[in-house]
């Protein structure tokens, strides 16, 4: 059962494959909807990242958040809670959505996972040593990119 294909929508990525500018730097800068199509039975959370994939620095993490309740509807504009984290992407505890400079387009992908357990760990680590400490606890995980230019 486990790293089984995640399937999901992003709300923040159209049929195109651009991103909305309401979830980027440019717009609103918050979290997007994802609807979960195949959601394991034995998933407790969710966790997600989002990263540049054209940033001079290699797949630059602009968020990186763990302990979602599993569902299949995760609402926009997402935040921290006491069981939520966000850890440290962009140099925040937030969502920083897509932020290319002028006239340059950008690849960014959202990877969904689910885990078998709660996450208790510090929101003051980056994006490589949660997916470390998670690496056992993933049950499921999913991809989904979509590119971004800013006139």
């Amino acid at each position: 059962m486990k790293n089984d294909l995640l399937e999901f929508e992003c709300s923040g990525i159209d049929e195109q494959g651009n991103f909305i500018i309401k979830y980027t730097g440019y717009g609103e800068d918050i979290s997007p909807e994802f609807i979960i199509k195949n959601l394991s039975p034995y998933a407790k959370t969710i966790s997600i990242t989002l990263e540049d994939l054209d940033h001079p620095v290699k797949n630059f993490t602009h968020w990186v958040i763990w302990n979602i309740p599993a569902a299949e509807i995760i609402k926009e504009s997402i935040s921290s809670d006491e069981k939520m984290k966000q850890g440290i992407a962009y140099g925040w505890h937030r969502y920083a959505g897509p932020k290319p400079p002028k006239r340059k387009s950008h690849s960014y992908k959202f990877t969904l996972y689910t885990l078998d357990c709660e996450m208790n760990l510090s929101a003051n680590i980056f994006k490589k040593t949660f997916l470390k400490k998670a690496d056992e606890h993933i049950l499921q995980k999913g991809e989904v990119i979509g590119r971004f230019i800013f006139e």
